[in-house]
């Protein structure tokens, strides 16, 4: 057996490293603003539900406030 000497990389190589090196690191900024969208979206979505929650007890405060409506009686037809 004889011993292998540490070859030079080939351009093709060197190329293929680099294609690797830069996907990865758009791979972990792709991942970090995924994440950030989420929490962006998350925060809006809690924002929402608040003024959503605040409008349905404004609402309700409303119309427990207000006297009640007796629906009118319809009046029957008289045959002619």
């Amino acid at each position: 057996m004889s011993a292998k000497k540490p070859a030079e990389q080939s351009p093709e190589s060197i190329a293929r490293s680099n294609r690797q090196r830069l996907a990865a690191e758009e791979g972990v900024r792709a991942m970090a603003d995924a994440e950030k969208q989420s929490v962006d979206i998350r925060k809006n979505m809690a924002r929402l539900r608040e003024l959503r929650e605040a409008k349905e007890a404004a609402d309700a405060t409303l119309q427990a406030s207000s006297p009640a409506t007796i629906p009118a009686k319809r009046k029957k037809k008289l045959p002619r």
